[in-house]
C-alpha cells in the first residue's frame, strides 16, 4: 500500500530502535522483538517499550518525533480505560552529552529526546487471544466473557454524537476502496469493483438507520482495533489494550461497528461458533437488534481493512515469509469483504420440548449454520423471563413468576424480538418449551407475516434423561427442577405438526439428525 515516511537521515528512529534492541538497554535481558505496520515492540524483562515507526498513510501519521510523542500520550490516556495495569506511562530515548544513548523518563531528562516511547507492563505473548486461537484455546466460556468485557466497556465509553454516522462510514468505505485499488498487481480489480458497488448501495440503502442511531447515542469513543491480538488474558479475565489512538476518528464509531472487527476476526479464523456466542452475550445483554442490519455491512469494511493492513505489511518484509503470508490473508481479507455483503437471507427456526430435552445445547449449535454471519440469534424464553423481572439470568424466580400470564408476556416478548431481528435480515432460533399449539401457531403466523423460512422441531426425551440433565444444570437461567419436569408429562400437547426428534441420545447426534433436515 502507499506511505511515506520522513526521511531517514533526518529521521532517529533506527537510532532509537538500535539502542532499543541491544540487551545492554535493558541490565543484560534478552529483548526479543514484535513488528507491525506501524510500530516495533521490544520486549525486555518485565518491560514492554512501543516504539512508533516514522511512517505516513493515508488513515496515520507518525512522520515526526513531536506527532510520535502525541501518539503516545493519547495511547496512554485511552487505553488506561481498559487495562491501566499494563500501560505504565512515557518514556523517551536521549542522546547525551557524550553521544551514547540512555532512557530519559517522561521529560527527556538528561539529554536531547530522540524519540519517544509508550512504556508497558510486560504479558507473556501466549496469552494473547490470537495465539490462543491458533492453538485452540478459545472456549464459550472465554468467548462470553470477553463479551462481558467489551458491552461494559462500551456502556462506560463517552457518548460522541457528533461523530460517527453516514459520514463517517462513506469515509471507511471510500479509504478502504481507494487503498484497495492503489495496488491492483495484489488486488485483482474485479473484486475490488464489486466491493465497491455492494458497499456503496449498503450505504444508500443503511443512511437513515446510521444516522439515527448516531442521534440516539450508539456512537461512543470506544476502541477501533478491537480483534483477538488486541486482547490479552490476564489472571483468567480478557483485557482489551492497543486501542487505536492517532485518528479519533476511527475510534468515534457505532459500538456495532466496535464489535464487528471482533466478529470479523473470530470469522476469517473458522471460528464462526465463537462469534455467534460472542454474538448473542452481547444482544443479550444490550438487546441491541436493531443494529443487525448493519452487521453485514460493518462485516465487509472490518474485512477490507485487515486487507489493506495485511498488504502494509506484506510491503515492510519483501521476500519474506512474512510477505506471502500476509499477501495470502490480504486476498482471503477482500474475499471476505465481498461476501458479507451478499448474506443469506433471514430465516426462522422455533426449537420446543419439556425442560431437560435439550433446546437450549441444540439451539446454541445450530445457529452458527444458520443465515448471514457469524449466525442466527438465539432467544431464549428462561433468559427473557429473568430480564422481565431485571433478575440475574441465574437468579431463581418466584413461583408467580411463572403464571400464564406472565409467560404470555415472556413469549409475546420472544416473537417482538424475532420480528426485529429478521426485519434486520437476521436468522433467529426461538428456544423455548412450546408446549400450547397456539404458541406454536403464533411462530408460524410471524414467518408467514414476516415471509421467511420457517422450521419448527419438537425435541422428544424420556422423563429419566430430563431430570438426569436438569441435575446436572450449573449457571444455567432455567428454573426448571426434576417436579417440574415430573408435571409437564401430563401435558396436553395437541397436534405436532414440527419435526420431531429423538433428542434423549447424544448431543451431537441429535444436532446431526436436525441439521441434515435443516440446512
Amino acid at each position: 500500500m502507499q506511505h511515506a515516511a520522513s526521511d531517514p537521515a533526518q529521521d532517529p528512529t533506527p537510532s532509537a530502535a538500535a539502542f532499543l534492541a541491544d540487551p545492554a538497554s535493558h541490565g543484560g535481558a534478552a529483548v526479543e522483538r514484535v513488528e507491525t505496520h506501524a510500530a516495533i515492540v521490544f520486549l525486555a524483562g518485565d518491560r514492554a517499550y512501543k516504539l512508533k515507526r516514522a511512517v505516513r498513510y493515508p488513515y496515520l501519521d507518525y512522520s515526526t518525533a513531536e506527532r510520535r510523542r502525541a501518539a503516545c500520550l493519547e495511547e496512554l490516556r485511552l487505553n488506561r480505560r481498559t487495562a491501566p495495569s499494563l500501560y505504565l506511562g512515557l518514556e523517551s530515548v536521549v542522546r547525551r552529552a557524550d553521544g551514547t544513548l540512555a532512557f530519559g523518563g517522561e521529560d527527556a531528562a538528561g539529554g536531547t529526546a530522540l524519540d519517544w516511547l509508550v512504556a508497558m507492563r510486560r504479558f507473556p505473548q501466549d496469552a494473547l487471544l490470537d495465539r490462543l486461537a491458533e492453538r485452540g484455546g478459545l472456549d464459550d466460556g472465554l468467548i462470553r466473557g470477553l463479551a462481558d468485557a467489551v458491552t461494559a466497556f462500551h456502556e462506560a465509553a463517552e457518548p460522541r454524537p457528533e461523530g460517527g454516522g453516514a459520514v463517517a462510514m462513506r469515509e471507511v468505505v471510500d479509504g478502504n476502496i481507494a487503498e484497495l485499488r492503489a495496488s491492483p498487481s495484489l488486488f485483482p480489480p474485479e473484486g475490488v469493483e464489486t466491493l465497491a458497488r455492494r458497499s456503496t448501495d449498503a450505504l444508500v440503502r443503511l443512511t437513515p438507520l446510521l444516522e439515527e442511531r448516531r442521534r440516539r447515542g450508539f456512537v461512543r469513543h470506544c476502541h477501533g482495533d478491537l480483534h483477538l491480538r488486541n486482547i490479552v488474558l490476564l489472571e483468567g479475565r480478557p483485557v482489551l489494550f492497543d486501542g487505536i489512538e492517532f485518528d479519533e476518528r476511527l475510534a468515534v464509531i457505532d459500538v456495532a461497528y466496535d464489535r464487528a472487527f471482533l466478529l470479523m476476526d473470530l470469522e476469517r479464523r473458522g471460528l464462526r461458533p465463537l462469534g455467534n456466542a460472542f454474538l448473542n452475550r452481547s444482544l443479550d445483554a444490550t438487546e441491541d437488534y436493531g443494529g443487525l442490519a448493519l452487521l453485514p455491512l460493518f462485516l465487509s469494511a472490518r474485512a477490507a481493512i485487515r486487507a489493506k493492513i495485511a498488504a502494509t505489511t506484506a510491503a515492510l518484509r519483501p521476500g519474506e515469509d512474512v510477505e506471502r503470508g500476509s499477501k495470502g490473508e490480504a486476498l482471503a481479507c477482500l474475499e471476505q469483504a465481498v461476501a458479507a455483503l451478499e448474506p443469506p437471507p433471514p430465516r426462522l427456526v422455533a426449537i420446543g420440548g419439556l425442560s431437560g430435552s435439550g433446546k437450549t445445547r441444540l439451539a446454541r449449535a445450530l445457529a452458527p449454520s444458520l443465515g448471514a454471519a457469524p449466525g442466527a440469534v438465539v432467544l431464549r424464553s428462561d433468559a427473557l423471563r429473568k430480564r422481565l423481572f431485571g433478575v440475574g439470568e441465574t437468579d431463581r424466580l418466584p413461583a408467580d413468576a411463572y403464571t400464564p400470564a406472565v409467560t404470555g408476556r415472556v413469549y409475546a416478548g420472544l416473537l417482538e424480538r424475532a420480528r426485529v431481528v429478521l426485519a434486520a435480515g437476521h436468522a433467529v432460533v426461538l428456544d423455548a418449551v412450546h408446549a400450547r399449539p397456539e404458541e406454536r401457531s403464533a411462530v408460524a403466523r410471524l414467518a408467514a407475516e414476516t415471509g421467511v423460512r420457517f422450521d419448527g422441531v419438537w425435541l422428544d426425551a424420556p422423563l429419566d434423561t430430563r431430570i438426569a440433565r436438569i441435575a446436572a444444570r450449573r449457571g444455567d437461567a432455567s428454573d426448571a427442577t426434576a417436579e417440574v419436569a415430573e408435571q409437564q408429562t401430563v401435558y396436553d400437547l395437541g397436534p405436532l405438526e414440527w419435526l420431531r426428534t429423538n433428542a434423549g441420545r447424544d448431543a451431537g447426534e441429535t444436532l446431526a439428525a436436525v441439521l441434515e433436515r435443516l440446512v
